[in-house]
């Protein structure tokens, strides 16, 4: 067995719907696949004593899932009066507009056409909802509009694709920029590092009790890897696919698709610097 303390974050032993701060439960969706790991992790977020709740993230157009997410916010004695979304991948956003519907409420996102009502969310906005406060982290790079959500009271941070509970991020070119994403992992460390932010509650795989650690973990890996690709371009890997397969080949075929867009991305990023 492997010892989580051990891993890059500090992962939680098993991915699972239920509680996982004083302010957070987790839903998991039924979508478990490569890309979306155990399922995407749709968030539930309360202050202990209010009625009312925030959604994060209500996942895949599933109905069963969508029920599930109401029905547990009303076990817990709360009324979902929002949702957010971290960007706009489906496996994160398609259900929005059925949640939507089944709680009479609006769905706020950085993409106005994710938007539901007139608000939308930008750098430095802060959601307080039955005295809940969440403040909004721009973190581009997974994708233009991706972001995080601060949650100061429990020290802890909702990061959507940015930084999941296992594995590491595709930055998917060309809506996804490298250089964007590098600034995004800074911004993080500065959380963990001024704010005190120690856990990390993913869009994907299990919590993480040691953010600091997982965002050095990425801001590492990224180096590396970058390494690896400037190595192989010097060495005649010049298409993507070619870089890939160099690079990339301990990793599972099924996954070099995603790989590709990645180094296309990381391409993009070394001749943007003159480094290739």
């Amino acid at each position: 067995m492997t010892n989580a303390s051990a891993l890059p974050g500090q992962p939680r032993d098993a991915v699972v719907s239920g509680r996982a701060t004083s302010r957070t439960i987790n839903v998991l969706a039924p979508n478990p696949s490569a890309m979306t790991l155990d399922g995407t992790n749709t968030w539930i977020v309360a202050e202990p004593d209010s009625d009312l709740a925030v959604v994060v993230d209500p996942g895949p157009l599933d109905e069963a899932h969508l029920r599930n997410v109401v029905a547990t916010a009303e076990k817990a004695g709360r009324r979902i009066a929002l949702t957010l979304l971290t960007h706009g991948h489906t496996d994160h956003a398609e259900g929005a507009g059925r949640l939507a519907e089944l709680t009479g409420t609006r769905v706020r996102a950085l993409d106005p056409a994710l938007r539901l009502g007139d608000e939308g969310l930008a750098a430095g906005d802060v959601i307080r909802t039955g005295g809940l406060e969440l403040r909004v982290v721009p973190t581009p790079g997974h994708t233009a509009d991706s972001l995080c959500f601060h949650l100061p009271a429990d020290r802890a941070v909702l990061t959507g694709d940015t930084v999941l509970g296992r594995g590491t991020t595709v930055v998917a070119h060309p809506d996804g920029r490298l250089g964007d994403y590098l600034d995004s992992l800074r911004r993080l460390r500065s959380l963990t590092v001024d704010d005190g932010v120690h856990t990390v509650l993913p869009g994907h795989g299990p919590v993480l009790e040691d953010a600091q650690g997982a965002v050095e973990f990425y801001l590492a890996h990224r180096a590396n890897r970058l390494a690896q690709v400037e190595t192989a371009v010097e060495n005649g890997h010049r298409s993507a696919a070619d870089v890939v397969a160099r690079v990339y080949a301990d990793v599972d075929r099924s996954l070099w698709p995603a790989a590709e867009l990645s180094v296309r991305a990381q391409l993009e990023y070394l001749q943007e610097h003159g480094l290739i």
